[in-house]
């Protein structure tokens, strides 16, 4: 019996709902296979080439493609039912993990086959990911909506957890093909889950429309928002200089701390443990008049926490680095996406956040280019300066944005797109 204290947190008050319920267990299962395969990956890519430019190329091909699709995500996802959609790509992403198992195990995989594999995810996580945002709106109240998002934020972080865990020893004992086996099982089980939910909540809108009239509508809706569009600024430059430090993890265990993949897993523990402790802190207190100050202080915390992490040579230390970034990390990310679905007219949703979801997109590019900054100076260099650009960039932007408003925000819905 749940103390009655607890269910009128924030966060526990949603799972109230049954269909989040079963978002939150589908997302349980889904989460542990994106978790590990990126981290699969990139170790892969590592034992393949031990090049950081090479890292950094896993990481565009990844997200690339969402650069270039996920704005034709947001305008599928405002016209189609949204669950189905998300079941066929988390389907096809288990064909993929399942695919790159047994290229491993059978010894004939290169580092472009990896990449090529990379893109095709890549391009599903363009229509999958502005589905399954657009859905969370419709699965709660708008008022248990923070904490809903910090809850499904706690569901991946606890997947952080649980991979490092595992991760190194499971790779020892049944090998990186054994991982990617493991992924396709988990993304099978989420469809499993999802069929399951009833597809009312998010019925296509029934509107015929010029596709490209729609795409231009969302792209003047969130030009004409102060709020949407100065956050998507703010986030981009975080996305290209911040976001991909986990590109350069490998480099970082190998080059400064002379570790191993043990070592790795630490590190990538550190983080899991952080973002939970963020995720659940954002439940238990996260409310909307509270998420400007959540996204001010802990963007520029998480900058700090960054450039410690870059000068950080003994294992220990690194590992509480990591952590920080986890907490600050989380409570940034999940205040700014709070905002910007409390923000967003409901018919708008899908586009809003497929722009959004440029910000994600934009962390291939800097995937890249603090790859090659690596490789031309050295991995501190790198993961110290993305840390300097994120914090001022997020301490400028929220300020600009809001204004003394930063403080105190309290504007739970904005249908107007001219605020």
């Amino acid at each position: 019996m749940i103390p009655e204290y607890i269910k009128q947190r924030p966060g526990f008050a949603a799972f109230g709902y049954r269909e989040y319920r079963l978002f939150w267990v589908a997302a349980a299962f889904s989460n542990v296979g994106m978790w590990t395969l990126t981290a699969g990956r990139l170790w892969l890519m590592h034992e393949l080439t031990d090049s950081p430019i090479a890292l950094g190329l896993v990481t565009l091909s990844s997200l690339g493609p969402i650069l270039i699709f996920s704005v034709w995500g947001g305008v599928v996802a405002d016209r189609v039912n949204r669950l189905r959609l998300v079941m066929f790509t988390r389907g096809m992403f288990a064909v993929t993990a399942l695919l790159t198992g047994v290229l491993v195990a059978t010894d004939v995989i290169t580092p472009w086959q990896l990449i090529a594999i990379s893109l095709v995810n890549g391009f599903l996580l363009s229509f999958d990911i502005p589905s399954r945002q657009a859905m969370m709106p419709s699965l709660v109240g708008r008022e248990h909506l923070p904490g809903a998002i910090a809850m499904y934020s706690f569901v991946t972080t606890g997947s952080a957890i649980m991979g490092p865990i595992f991760f190194a020893p499971f790779v020892k004992l049944a090998g990186i093909e054994g991982l990617f086996y493991i992924i396709g099982v988990s993304y099978i089980a989420t469809v499993g889950v999802l069929l399951m939910m009833r597809s009312k909540h998010d019925a296509p809108t029934g509107e015929s429309r010029p596709i490209l009239r729609d795409l231009k509508d969302g792209f003047t809706y969130v030009r004409r928002s102060r709020i949407l569009f100065g956050l998507l600024i703010m986030g981009f430059f975080v996305g290209v200089f911040a976001a991909p430090y986990q590109t350069l993890l490998p480099v970082l265990v190998d080059d400064v701390i002379a570790g191993d993949i043990d070592d790795f897993g630490g590190l990538l523990l550190g983080s899991g443990v952080g973002a939970s402790i963020g995720a659940f802190a954002m439940a238990w207190w996260g409310r909307p008049e509270r998420m400007g100050q959540a996204m001010l202080f802990m963007g520029v915390a998480f900058g700090a926490a960054l450039m410690t992490l870059a000068w950080s040579t003994a294992l220990p230390v690194a590992i509480l680095a990591m952590t920080a970034i986890g907490i600050t990390g989380t409570l940034h990310q999940t205040a700014r996406g709070t905002i910007v679905q409390l923000a967003t007219d409901d018919r708008y949703l899908g586009r809003v956040m497929s722009i959004h979801q440029l910000i994600w997109g934009s962390s291939a590019l800097g995937g890249l280019i603090m790859g090659a900054l690596a490789e031309a100076v050295d991995v501190q260099f790198a993961l110290g300066l993305g840390g300097a650009i994120a914090a001022g960039a997020i301490a400028i932007g929220t300020v600009a944005i809001f204004g003394r408003g930063a403080f105190s925000y309290s504007r739970v819905s904005a249908p107007n797109p001219t605020d």
